[in-house]
């Protein structure tokens, strides 16, 4: 299976929103641990090995190549 980057989603504003909706009234750890359960559910789902690895290596990329926030530097990609 190879990993789908194009836009896919049917009703992505409304995704997004009930992604929103998901987080309201949670403490930073239960937000956390809703999107660590929501990966794995969907990863789980998916459940092909090398779809999940180009996953998170584009993941990984993305979250990269964003600009420091704070005067934060980014980690150099293993």
């Amino acid at each position: 299976m190879t990993l789908n980057t194009q836009p896919n989603l049917a009703r992505p504003d409304d995704f997004y929103e009930a992604l929103i909706d998901m987080h309201r009234d949670l403490d930073d750890a239960q937000s956390q641990s809703a999107n660590a359960q929501l990966i794995l559910l969907l990863a789980n789902h998916i459940g092909d090995h090398a779809t999940l690895i180009e996953a998170l290596r584009h993941a990984r990329e993305g979250a990269t190549d964003m600009p420091a926030r704070n005067g934060e530097t980014q980690p150099l990609a293993a």
